[in-house]
C-alpha cells in the first residue's frame, strides 16, 4: 500500500493561495474604480479632456477597471459548446419524412 504524499498536498494548499489576489490591492483597485466612476457620473468636469491627460473618463473609469480586472488573473467567460451540439443531435433525432425513409432504404 502507498501513503499519500504530503508534499504534493502542501503544493496544492500553495498554488492555490498564489492564485488567489491580495485582499488590500483588489480593495483599493476597486475603490479607485468605483470612486472614478462616482466622479465621472456626478461631475461634468470629469467627463471631458485635459491637453496633458487626454480623456478624463479614460483615467478615472476605464485603466481602474482594467486594473482590476488585471488583479484578478483576466478572467474570460467561458462559452458554452453544448448549444449547438445539442441542436445537431435534435436534428438527427426528428423523425423522417416518408419519402427520405424510402430513400434510406433503398440506398442501404
Amino acid at each position: 500500500m502507498s501513503r499519500p504524499n504530503r508534499v504534493d498536498r502542501s503544493s496544492r494548499r500553495a498554488s492555490g493561495a498564489a492564485s488567489r489576489p491580495c485582499r488590500t490591492v483588489l480593495r483599493c483597485v476597486r475603490h479607485a474604480a468605483l470612486a472614478g466612476l462616482a466622479l465621472v457620473l456626478v461631475w461634468p468636469a470629469a467627463r471631458g479632456s485635459t491637453e496633458w491627460l487626454g480623456w478624463l473618463p479614460l483615467w478615472l473609469v476605464g485603466m481602474p477597471l482594467v486594473a482590476w480586472w488585471a488583479v484578478l488573473r483576466f478572467p474570460v467567460p467561458r462559452l458554452s459548446w453544448r448549444r449547438p451540439q445539442a441542436r445537431r443531435v435534435q436534428r438527427s433525432l426528428r423523425p423522417r419524412s416518408r419519402k427520405a425513409r424510402v430513400s434510406a432504404l433503398h440506398t442501404a
